[in-house]
């Protein structure tokens, strides 16, 4: 059977599954009524308005255009309340009949009181995340859920961000905030970390569909987020609602690409919950590439060739399942799940385009058992407890065993004996990690609550190699374990003004063996075991302040430690040679920020967020190319500063359209006056840090029709360009003083037109319209223009 039989009987299997949560659901249907509507003040949208019910769990809030919706609401007599900031809360009473869709337009009025006496009965999390004191930008996932991005490419459209891929679908991904990259950076799915998730649970393979919102913080990081953070997190919400749903989509594209996603939900009245999510790739990545080319014989040289990816394929399969009980008196959510994935990746080339792979290839997959708590009021009111747990123990597998040598035009040369395309492994290991978080937040009072994070992260990789039973090097010790504790405390003086402070631990151990000669003699080999220990104190402060309704100030700062991860540490085996001597960096962190949101006789609406900030790094852990050029490793580099601003502009007319522009330039340079004890000031000194991105933005434009045909149909046309100015690839004072890697221009395109009020969408994608040549590492090239068609199916009570 084909991979791509395979692949599409996977399909199949995620669909069924999504049948049968719509027999369940369609059960149900009949027992609840929809509330509907739209938000408005003086007769204009109002987005981002509060509807809720009151004494239930159930509330939304409206979009860009004004418009809310619940689903599944059971019949009977509620009180409604609605809010929104600076505008008066409204409480009435409604009706819900089984079967009936009530539609209700809500209209408020402005509140000209001043702030400290305006009472707000609730905010969207959306609202609420944008409003704390942290330098945070928070994404409304849902918006996207039509289209075809993963969560990889949807921050890549935030300010400050910059996400960077070797090749296409599933390709090795390297993430950058405001010129913090890679593992300085953490990412979390709903506040866990995601340092154990392998390469079966990557960002650029999960689908935006499982995201409700992302949250992007930038430098300084909560205390609840608890992690070793460089220079800011991710974090990705999920859809947490206590309710009946399924969400499925298929889409199918360019380079033989298939995405399929299924999530669905289910609670009953007694508090048994059951959460689905189910998501597969797969894709070809046969697209074009400009490359030279020599004979596999004779070594003639053909430049500037343009030939297919013949050796790219990539797919793969993840399921996250989870039960329990929820809103009972000894918990709010008690949830044991597991996440089962796997992956198969094909590898085409190196760390440049000369290195061309034609068998090489690696498999991986995730076991990862998992349980979460969660209580309110825990022993007493105002004390709150959140521990997740999870183990993964999944497996990783690099398989080099075709003794050959490969060109771009797909031709090889084979040879004699045992052998392999770089170096000879069907080494399988697992990485046998663990984390566990603990979360305990007590509100002391109306204007006080203190806040208490641990988290436990052990490592220890285990593997073996059936071509090389015997190496000894297999068995030695590969352990790292992390503390990082933190203790906070926020004070609130009144509506306008809040401050939150915190102090960090940061521990870790790494056990390892070195390699040594005993003896002297040639081949006389031995391991000496090592073992090195790392503990430090952070410590930061978070302050913002509302001068008016319009305009938030904020400010923070913190001294952060991040610990050597464990690919960087004991490499990747494919692309990532280890470096064991790495040592811990640290950095101070700055933010200054301000945002401003106004609107012209109520049809135009603006806002404007920016953020000035400074980094100063020591031991400022970097990639660069090995001695021969064919893998990275990771150095330290003693002192690197970074001072820049990002911004953004947004702006919307009525229900027609909406727009925004944004904007990032970041200033790296190397600090390090003298290198390795010399006396001589370094030739590199004060350099801009190469293979660094300094100037990038995005554009976006949406129009949208409503109604266009039926009540309840929408057509929405949206279109997104990506800038990156061109940037060095190596250090300028050492002769590189030209732009290595071109400026980047790519525009996508999108045109989607949903159905009965969301409930059937079909979207049509074209990305990279123009076709552009697009670079982020070295030479590799990634896809030209690209077709994508999704149907989405969607249904909520």
């Amino acid at each position: 059977m084909t991979r791509l039989k395979i692949c599409m009987l996977k399909i199949c299997i995620l669909l069924s599954i999504s049948f049968v949560f719509t027999l369940i659901s369609n059960a149900q249907q009949n027992q609840t009524g929809t509330l509907q509507g739209y938000t408005k003040t003086s007769g204009q949208a109002l987005p981002g308005t509060t509807v809720s019910i009151k004494d239930t769990r159930m509330g939304t809030a409206s979009d860009v255009s004004g418009f809310y919706q619940m689903k599944g609401i059971p019949a009977g007599k509620y009180i409604l309340l609605v809010s929104s900031l600076g505008y008066v809360t409204i409480s009435d009473t409604i009706r819900i009949q089984a079967g009936q869709t009530l539609k209700l337009d809500l209209e408020l009025e402005e509140a000209y009181t001043e702030l400290e006496t305006v009472t707000v009965f609730g905010k969207s999390a959306l609202q609420e995340t944008k409003e704390l004191a942290y330098e945070v930008q928070a994404i409304n996932a849902k918006a996207l859920h039509n289209t075809t991005l993963d969560l990889g490419h949807t921050l890549d459209r935030v300010s400050g961000v910059r996400v960077r891929e070797t090749g296409g679908v599933g390709s090795r991904m390297n993430f950058s905030l405001n010129g913090f990259t890679g593992r300085q950076v953490k990412f979390f799915i709903d506040g866990v970390p995601m340092d154990n998730f392998g390469s079966s649970f990557q960002l650029n393979n999960i689908p935006v569909n499982l995201a409700e919102r992302i949250e992007i913080y930038k430098g300084v990081v909560p205390i609840w987020l608890g992690s070793d953070a460089l220079g800011g997190a991710v974090n990705i919400v999920t859809n947490d609602n206590l309710r009946t749903y399924l969400d499925a989509s298929y889409a199918y594209g360019s380079f033989n690409t298939h995405r399929t996603v299924v999530n669905a939900g289910y609670t009953s009245d007694a508090g048994f919950t059951l959460q689905l999510n189910a998501f597969q790739n797969y894709s070809d990545n046969n697209y074009w590439v400009d490359v030279d080319v020599a004979d596999i014989n004779s070594g003639k040289y053909y430049p500037d060739q343009r030939v297919r990816r013949f050796h790219d394929t990539y797919h793969n399969e993840t399921i996250i399942a989870k039960l329990g009980i929820v809103d009972k008196s000894f918990a709010d959510q008690m949830l044991v799940g597991v996440t089962l994935g796997q992956n198969y990746s094909e590898i085409q080339t190196g760390a440049r385009l000369v290195s061309v792979f034609g068998d090489w290839h690696r498999r991986g997959n995730i076991l990862m058992p998992t349980f979460k708590y969660k209580k309110t009021d825990l022993l007493l009111k105002g004390l709150d407890l959140t521990m997740n747990a999870n183990y993964n123990f999944g497996t990783e597998q690099n398989i080099d065993t075709v003794y050959r040598r490969y060109n771009w035009f797909g031709e090889y040369k084979q040879y004699e004996g045992e052998g392999s395309e770089r170096s000879r492994s069907m080494y399988k290991y697992s990485n046998n990690n663990g984390v566990v978080t603990a979360n305990l937040n007590y509100q002391i009072s109306d204007r006080q609550a203190i806040s208490l994070n641990h988290v436990y992260n052990t490592f220890n990789r285990k593997g073996s190699d059936a071509l090389y039973p015997e190496n000894d090097s297999y068995d030695q010790p590969r352990i790292s374990l992390k503390n990082i504790s933190g203790l906070g405390y926020k004070y609130e003086l009144n509506e306008r003004w809040s401050t939150s402070i915190f102090v960090k631990h940061y521990a870790q151990t790494n056990r390892y063996s070195q390699v040594y000669n005993p003896s002297g003699n040639w081949g006389d080999e031995a391991y000496l075991e090592q073992e090195n220990n790392f503990s430090k104190f952070g410590y930061g402060a978070a302050s913002t302040f509302f001068i008016n309704n319009h305009l938030q100030l904020k400010a923070s700062y913190e001294k952060s430690y991040r610990l050597p991860e464990t690919e960087e540490l004991y490499g990747d085996l494919v692309n990532l040679q280890g470096n064991i001597a790495l040592d811990p960096e640290t950095s101070n962190n700055f933010n200054l920020g301000a945002s401003f949101q106004t609107s012209i006789n109520k049809a135009h609406q603006f806002s404007f967020s920016s953020n000035i900030l400074y980094r100063d790094a020591e031991d400022f852990i970097r990639a660069r190319l090995n001695n021969n050029q064919t893998m990275q490793v990771m150095d330290n580099l003693f002192n690197v500063t970074n001072a820049g601003v990002d911004g953004e502009i947004r702006y919307s007319y009525r229900r027609l359209l909406t727009a925004g522009v944004n904007m990032t330039y970041q200033n790296l340079r190397n600090n390090t006056k003298y290198e390795d004890g010399q006396s001589t000031e370094s030739i590199v000194y004060r350099d801009r840090i190469p293979n660094m991105p300094y100037l990038f933005g995005n554009t976006d434009l949406s129009f949208f029709l409503r109604d266009l045909w039926k009540a309840g149909d929408a057509l929405t046309l949206s279109y997104n360009l990506l800038y990156v100015h061109a940037f060095y690839l190596y250090w300028p004072s050492l002769g590189s003083d030209k732009l290595d890697i071109p400026e980047q221009l790519s525009h996508d395109l999108s045109l989607t037109y949903a159905m009965a009020d969301g409930k059937y969408n079909m979207t049509v994608e074209c990305r990279n319209l123009a076709d552009a040549k697009l670079y982020d590492n070295f030479s590799l090239q990634k896809p030209g223009r690209s077709f994508m068609l999704k149907l989405r199916y969607f249904i909520s009570q």
